[in-house]
């Protein structure tokens, strides 16, 4: 079985700074795709950053130039670094992890999410 837990979330005014990190655990060959997805209330969860194990990276169009995705292969932490923020990146964000067994397959896992609320 394979844990992810989220930390850094918390309430920011607009324009700050938060830094999300997601720590996985448990019994695993690799992390492939490791991201982040973001849930407004009443809304679906949206693709908000992704990155490879080779470092390649992909953004949503509202976060780029104001958001940096990393990862620390070694830890299997991956990290979202946001600045800018606006009241619109408000929601819980959602680490997501695929993750390939010891025996060979490939299963997506996700925490269980962290609170970021943007104030005006």
């Amino acid at each position: 079985q394979v844990q992810l837990v989220e930390s850094g979330g918390g309430l920011v005014q607009a324009g700050g700074s938060l830094r999300l990190s997601c720590a996985a655990s448990g019994s695993f060959s690799s992390i492939d795709h490791m991201g982040w997805y973001r849930q407004a209330p009443g809304k679906q969860r949206d693709l908000v950053a992704t990155i490879t194990s080779g470092g390649n990276t992909n953004y949503a169009d509202s976060v780029k130039g104001r958001s940096t995705i990393s990862r620390d292969n070694a830890k299997n932490i991956v990290y979202l670094q946001m600045n800018s923020l606006k009241p619109e990146d408000t929601g819980v964000y959602y680490c997501n992890a695929r993750v390939r067994s010891r025996v060979g397959w490939y299963r997506d896992y996700w925490g269980q999410g962290t609170q970021v609320t943007v104030s005006s």
